[in-house]
């Protein structure tokens, strides 16, 4: 029987078969999923639930907001004019002038307004304490999973360079490269970052030393795998949630280090970040000039900042740990 035009561009066929005999179904096509795609669905299904629980944690959704409010101080910051930071241009305006609703943080000796120099100081204390957590991790999960994983005479070395890194005092250490090395941004992000990463190299050895001992890991050996796979599909997915969580907390600690060599006069001198604002207004003498607010804004940001950071860490870590996330 020929094709019967249904419409002007769908056509059914029909098998040819005696009169009445019922008509043939093809069989329907199995679409095929790559595992790329199962993967990405699985991410995605796992972030959903990590989001839905930690909107149940109200420690950590205050500590996420005050996060959004200094981010979006910091993206303020960079379509600002840095230029109201020079003091050769603010000649005309008030010195140590208080709070008023024209200067909301008051002015310091150079008549410069504090709530500039906070916003001015976020984007570079908020892009340090990120940079160099980033390099922190990188260096600590890196050493920690081969540590951890080869085990024997290469974990042992290992872990003795490390505790070498543990013992010596990181702000000894760090006055050194910068009085070495220079004072700017890269080189306080690689003081920072450089010195940090032994304690999360500890913390990833221990995790990476639970994870490979479980069944699915010597399976995967025994079939042969690579340790390049190992590590990459088995060990480090499950050693991710510690990282998470130890970063979060570890960003708190680059911006607390920032501060401090900012604060000891070891930072970029060109560059405005709260730690170099309490700085030159400890410098000025602004607590013997009554200028309170000089020492009280930058100070409150960092300390805001930390705070958020720790609460959300605390939180992540309530959500990726089972012994937590059972009580």
């Amino acid at each position: 029987m020929p094709q019967i035009p249904v419409g002007p561009e769908v056509h059914v066929a029909v098998r040819r078969g005696p009169p009445g005999a019922p008509e043939e179904v093809p069989p329907p096509t199995v679409r095929k999923v790559s595992p790329r795609r199962i993967r990405w669905a699985r991410r995605r299904r796992a972030v959903a639930r990590f989001w839905h629980q930690y909107r149940k944690s109200k420690m950590g959704m205050i500590g996420l907001v005050i996060l959004l409010i200094f981010a979006g101080v910091a993206v303020f910051a960079l379509f600002s004019n840095p230029a109201a930071t020079n003091p050769a241009l603010t000649t005309g305006q008030p010195r140590l002038h208080s709070p008023s609703l024209t200067y909301p943080l008051g002015t310091d000796n150079y008549g410069i307004s504090v709530l500039t120099l906070v916003i001015q100081g976020s984007k570079t204390s908020l892009l340090v304490g990120f940079v160099a957590t980033v390099i922190t991790m990188l260096i600590g999960t890196v050493v920690g999973i081969a540590a951890g994983y080869r085990s024997g005479v290469f974990d042992a070395a290992i872990m003795r360079v490390t505790d070498v890194f543990l013992v010596l005092p990181w702000l000894a250490l760090a006055i050194v490269l910068a009085a070495i090395l220079g004072q700017n941004l890269t080189v306080i992000i690689m003081i920072i970052g450089l010195t940090s990463w032994p304690s999360t190299a500890r913390l990833v050895r221990a995790q990476t030393l639970s994870v490979k001992e479980h069944l699915y890991v010597e399976r995967s050996r025994a079939l042969g795998a690579s340790g390049w796979h190992t590590v990459t599909r088995h060990i480090l997915p499950n050693v991710m949630p510690v990282i998470l969580s130890n970063t979060i907390l570890t960003v708190a600690i680059a911006i607390l280090s920032e501060s401090a060599l900012s604060f000891l006069g070891l930072g970029d001198p060109f560059s405005v970040t709260w730690g170099s604002t309490i700085d030159k207004a400890f410098s000025a003498a602004a607590l013997t000039l009554g200028a309170w607010w000089w020492l009280i804004a930058p100070s409150a940001c960092i300390v805001l900042v930390v705070l958020a950071f720790t609460m959300c860490g605390f939180a992540t870590d309530e959500i990726v740990n089972p012994r937590l996330r059972e009580r």
